[in-house]
């Protein structure tokens, strides 16, 4: 068994659940590593040669990481809420591999100068008193978790920040100072200059508020959306922001309905929502972690990243259910990808050879399990919410999307089961989501959607055939 993992916990999230203490072991572990890989970052600038990393810019690097310091002593948990934020980590990996390249990249000096952006915004939360020039590329100067100043044209124009007596000043060469004050629901403004980040009620008293940030410049760097034809937002009007808060008002009634455990996940685990356009025209294409998924049948798309914990990438849900069902789905794919960087679940090579009813091509091991395993989650939760229930509208919907979700995950756990090559951890993990499966099993939807649900998959399987004969 795993030294990591009390077997205990493992069984929790083997049902796709977890309390506070297997979610707080997830959680504790994925920040660590997002402080290694900040340390790493710092190092291996000091080690860059320089070409690759110019004196100038270390000097600087080393004075953002002074800041830091200065804001961790100041109050460490508002700094740490910037240095942990989700989409943090795309920026440090993509630094990091900057800086261990053999020769210098294109972005790797404007990637390098969002340290300093980083910084201000941790003394910024930390309430510290300092005052950098920082650069604002392409238009946007992005101070991340707050928000991000609108300057004038040019690819790179100096900004001078200041904050003293719980004010931030930014200053930029023939224009009036733009203030800004930290609120409770964010960094605030009346000059229209300013862009704040939309910060989303908390799920669950006392818990963290869960911001929209259609304004990272990381959000989606890197994450392979463009291979599936779909972008992040740039950027959300006053309607759509409107929308959104609308939409997301009627989520925590939806996943109580899921479950306590539903709504316990998301408080935990969800840290960032990053928009996306709706795909264009397809309404089926991937789910894996990583990459997006969309929901067959509604134009929306959905997605995690491994590098951005805490994160959830999506387009607008059409309701409040849907917007639960995909908070559910992305969550489990969250917490496996955590679970896996814990202790391993199998040794599988990545060779793509399997069939999952939810994507047209073959997968590796590793996504197969990642689909079951997210799968099963949005079966429990359509199967609640259809018991749940007293639309008979709803019920009906409901009870279609656990069928769906019930006959996919039937299909692909033979082949998980019959592994030799899952790990000991892997094994309780896998034997857990059978026994899920069975105990779903013991209340089956009403007939016809059932017969629907098995002549889909049945239907898939045919198609993926023909299309991967080879």
């Amino acid at each position: 068994m795993s030294p990591f993992v009390p077997e205990p916990l493992l069984r929790e999230l083997g049902r796709t659940e977890g309390g506070s203490e297997a979610l707080g072991l997830l959680v504790r572990d994925q920040h660590t590593r997002r402080l290694v890989l900040l340390r790493a970052l710092l190092d291996a600038a000091s080690a860059a040669p320089a070409a690759v990393c110019p004196p100038g810019r270390l000097d600087r690097l080393r004075q953002d990481w002074a800041l830091l310091e200065a804001a961790e002593r100041a109050d460490r948990a508002a700094a740490r809420s910037v240095l942990l934020h989700p989409l943090a980590g795309p920026w440090a990996q993509r630094c990091l591999r900057g800086l261990t390249a053999t020769a210098p990249t294109p972005e790797l000096a404007a990637d390098l100068a969002h340290f300093s952006a980083l910084a201000a915004a941790a003394a910024i939360r930390a309430g510290r008193s300092f005052e950098a020039r920082l650069t604002a590329p392409d238009g946007l100067l992005v101070l991340p978790t707050l928000g991000a100043l609108r300057t004038g044209p040019g690819s790179r124009t100096a900004v001078d920040i200041a904050q003293a007596e719980g004010k931030v000043t930014l200053r930029q060469k023939g224009a009036r100072a733009v203030t800004v004050r930290l609120e409770e629901h964010g960094a605030r403004s009346g000059d229209p200059r300013w862009l704040p980040v939309l910060t989303l009620p908390a799920v669950l008293p006392g818990t963290a508020p869960v911001p929209l940030d259609d304004l990272d410049p990381y959000r989606t760097a890197g994450s392979g959306l463009q291979r599936f034809g779909l972008s992040s937002v740039a950027g959300l009007d006053e309607g759509e922001r409107a929308a959104w808060r609308e939409l997301w008002a009627g989520v925590a009634p939806m996943l109580r309905i899921g479950g306590a455990h539903r709504t316990a996940e998301t408080a935990a685990l969800l840290r960032c929502l990053v928009p996306l356009s709706p795909p264009p025209g397809s309404t089926s294409g991937a789910t894996a972690t990583g990459s997006p998924s969309t929901r067959e049948g509604a134009a929306q798309c959905s997605g995690t990243r491994r590098e951005a914990f805490g994160a959830i990438l999506s387009s607008r849900p059409a309701t409040a259910a849907h917007f639960a069902s995909t908070l559910v789905h992305e969550l489990q794919h969250t917490k496996l990808a955590a679970l896996a960087a814990l202790t391993p679940l199998h040794h599988e090579d990545a060779t793509p050879r399997h069939f999952a009813p939810w994507r047209p091509d073959a997968r590796p091991f590793d996504g197969l399990l990642q689909g079951a395993y997210s799968h099963i989650a949005l079966a429990d939760y359509w199967q609640r919410y259809a018991l749940g229930t007293d639309r008979p509208s709803a019920r009906d919907l409901a009870w279609a999307e656990h069928a769906r979700c019930q006959q996919q995950v039937g299909a692909v756990l033979p082949v998980l089961a019959a592994s030799g090559a899952l790990t000991p951890a892997g094994r309780v993990l896998v034997n857990e989501m059978i026994s899920m499966y069975h105990r779903l099993a013991d209340t089956p939807p009403p007939p016809g959607h059932l017969a629907r649900a098995v002549a889909y998959v049945r239907t898939a399987r045919m198609i993926w055939r023909q299309r991967n004969a080879s």
